[in-house]
């Protein structure tokens, strides 16, 4: 289509020149022209379209533009493709049209951003991972695509009261899932904490508001105290002809809630809610001993807690951030968070590492964020990795501390905070990690297990006949060790499994009875095997040896012959029957992780019986419906609605009993603790099969093991241990 240079109304034009003057960065003459033509062909495009807020859909895009230009601080590149960002998506526009009007460039991100909102029509929890996998993998490609991308789905959350409330739910929640974290790892922390803060606005609304009251309230006060700290210390920064500002900062509302529910804690028990933040002016090569200077000068005036010291300036975080952060008791005894940046560290904090030197700076800057996107890439890499596993530990990853540790060489490398010497040997290089046979920290010999801290040297020590083993798994934290190791095992599991069906077919010959699917599964109920392959694997490593495999076969040929006997030589029915055969009593299902008892139906589709391996679906209409793993409808079913699925197991109900571990903490006292037991065995008879307190300067803490029937009387037996005199905290671990 032919784009005409139209003017824009009024209206627009003022836009225009708001958006112009937020700019964080300078643009000239020929840029303008750049942004405005992009917002000629943006508004022509979208003439006529509206928001479910009833404004000119133009207004979205500018108002991204807007955030990408203030708030991110990108270049007009970057303000350009924002404000072009859904043209090719939803109007007329083609990528033809924007090489030939606004260039190859902007057309090039325009493309990356389209093909991203083509990735979010499904539903399905693990197609949507996937999407996710594929999204985060542009980011080495231009890492102002996920950027704007970032500022764009801002804006909606900003807007979302306009939407639906299940479409509100959906988009807060994979606002937490996917671009908080994506914003934190790029350093974007104003904007990840607001999408948190909008997120739980939509998903915790009383609680957000509960807090949000409260830091309303205390704004007057911390205002106040901000003034007293600055009284207590300008005249010695002065001295030193520092030049600096010093403001206060609340923590975010969504971070105050993580904290209380994390630590089950009230929000007067949360004492980081408000930090102290100082800005000085310095060039490069004198910030860090400017900082150390302030730091000093603080330190005269108050008593710092030596363990809350973070130098973030010798050694910055992964996303580029770079502060040096002490805590002390200021004012009024009170402890209070110092974080001292000087102006351009500010700026990264700010605006993003990527935005303060890719496009900002000379071309040899750009090395820099090469070098902090390489780190970026490790967490995104891991091909292997299912989907969902690796969104999982996309999250996990870019939410991590980190730790420094050195090679032998005396090579520094940045692994997540709690790593092992195992998980070093895989970030050096995977061959290294599956040969790793032992590793010596500081010159000593350690177990793989040992985890690391910041300032240690590791050296690993490899053998050709080592392999990576179940057990590696419970003593690595970084995705990528996890990803490898799990990949080996699967491999050397595959070929064990196959030996061990081999093995299988030929035993159960010698005992006339012929391996099918039915048999196999007789066997996975008889030995409580949940997986066929699982069964191979037992038989090809000895844990099911010949004696087991007589055993099954005499019950198996005990229950035909009876059968046949019974009803004659008609197969159907006895292959039927045998399918029904109560080898181990099932007669409840249990549902999820906290194995509870719901109401379900059984699915004419595939009506599966007791001890089948099975799924449930929430359907809309009637509730959970229950199906067979290897139902014709299973796999279409976990496909389109994977979100709607939800884990099944038959059990024994007069035998089953689920384990659950109770924390308790409080005031110490005599025969507390006959108290707590009497009331588990005695008033609630609830086996108890393990228990542990500490007691310490009068108060207790500790834990009881307990067996329970169902989530119900366990949750019955938590509210009677919290009206016991003396216990402060009871919670289920």
């Amino acid at each position: 289509m032919l784009i005409e240079n139209k003017i824009l109304p009024k209206s627009i034009s003022d836009l225009y020149e708001d958006l112009i003057d937020s700019s964080y960065q300078k643009i000239s003459s020929k840029e303008k022209k750049v942004i405005y033509q992009s917002l000629v062909i943006a508004f022509n495009g979208h003439d006529g379209q509206m928001r479910k807020s009833g404004e000119p859909y133009i207004h979205h895009p500018i108002e991204v533009a807007k955030i990408v230009a203030k708030d991110i601080g990108l270049d007009y590149i970057s303000i350009a493709s924002a404000l072009l960002h859904d043209v090719v998506e939803d109007t007329d526009v083609t990528f033809k049209d924007l090489n030939e009007s606004v260039g190859n460039e902007i057309s090039r991100i325009v493309n990356g951003l389209t093909k991203i909102s083509t990735l979010k029509k499904n539903e399905d929890y693990s197609v949507q991972a996937e999407n996710y996998r594929r999204m985060l993998l542009t980011l080495h490609s231009d890492i102002r695509v996920i950027l704007i991308k970032t500022a764009d789905r801002l804006h909606n959350m900003r807007t979302i009261d306009f939407l639906s409330k299940a479409k509100q739910d959906q988009m807060a929640s994979e606002s937490l899932y996917i671009y908080a974290p994506l914003a934190h790892r790029v350093g974007l922390y104003n904007i990840k904490n607001e999408l948190e803060d909008l997120s739980l606005r939509i998903l915790e609304t009383r609680k957000y508001n509960l807090i949000k009251n409260k830091i309303d309230k205390e704004f007057v006060n911390q205002e106040k105290y901000v003034e007293t700290f600055k009284s207590l210390i300008n005249n010695s920064l002065d001295d030193q002809k520092i030049k600096y500002s010093i403001i206060g900062r609340n923590k975010s509302i969504y971070s105050i809630h993580n904290k209380i529910q994390k630590k089950n804690i009230s929000f007067d028990e949360v004492y980081d809610r408000f930090a102290i933040r100082i800005i000085y002016k310095s060039n490069p090569k004198n910030e860090k001993f400017i900082a150390w200077k302030i730091y000093s000068i603080i330190t005269d005036h108050f008593t710092s807690n030596p363990t809350r010291l973070r130098d973030w300036i010798t050694l910055p975080k992964t996303n580029g951030y770079e502060a040096l952060h002490l805590t002390v008791v200021g004012p009024k005894n009170k402890w209070v968070e110092i974080q001292i940046r000087s102006e351009r560290m500010n700026e990264i904090a700010e605006k993003g590492y990527a935005a303060h030197y890719g496009y900002k700076h000379k071309e040899s800057k750009k090395n820099e964020v090469d070098l902090w996107l390489n780190k970026l890439q490790e967490v995104l890499t891991h091909d292997n990795e299912h989907a969902v596993d690796f969104v999982e530990d996309f999250k996990l990853n870019f939410y991590s501390k980190e730790i420094y540790v050195f090679t032998p060489n005396g090579d520094l490398k940045s692994l997540k905070s709690g790593s092992s010497a195992l998980d070093f040997a895989f970030h050096v290089h995977t061959d290294v990690g599956i040969k790793t046979r032992g590793a010596r920290v500081n010159g000593k010999l350690v177990p793989l297990s040992h985890t690391l801290k910041s300032g240690d040297q590791v050296e690993i020590i490899t053998s050709e006949n080592v392999k990576p083993n179940v057990n590696w798994l419970s003593f690595v934290e970084t995705s990528k060790a996890k990803s490898k190791i799990k990949s080996s095992i699967n491999e050397e599991k595959k070929r064990i499994s196959l030996d061990g069906k081999e093995i299988l077919e030929r035993k159960l010959k010698q005992l006339k009875i012929k391996l099918d699917d039915k048999v196999s599964g007789q066997m996975m109920k008889f030995f409580k095997i949940n997986a066929s392959n699982d069964l191979f694997y037992k038989i090809g490593t000895g844990s099911i040896d010949n004696k087991q495999i007589k055993s099954f076969a005499n019950d198996y040929n005990s229950y035909i012959g009876f059968f046949r006997r019974r009803i004659g030589s008609n197969t159907n029915k006895i292959d039927k029957i045998s399918e029904s055969a109560n080898f181990i009593k099932f007669d409840k299902l249990v549902f999820g992780k906290e194995k509870e008892m719901l109401k379900y139906s059984i699915a004419s589709c595939c009506n599966p019986i007791p001890g089948d391996k099975v799924f449930g679906f929430i359907s809309v209409k009637d509730g959970i419906k229950v199906h067979k793993q290897d139902c014709p409808n299973s796999i279409s079913l976990r496909s389109n609605y994977a979100y709607r699925i939800i884990s099944a197991n038959w059990i024994d109900s007069e035998n089953h009993e689920f384990n659950a571990q109770i924390q308790l903490s409080g005031i110490d006292d005599i025969g507390l603790i006959n108290s707590i037991t009497s009331l588990i065995s005695n008033s609630m008879n609830v086996n108890m099969n393990r228990i542990s307190f500490e007691t310490n300067d009068g108060t207790f803490s500790g834990f009881v093991s307990v067996e329970v029937k169902n989530k119900v009387i366990l949750n019955k037996l938590l509210k009677k241990l919290s009206s016991i005199d003396g216990i402060e905290k009871v919670s289920r671990k």
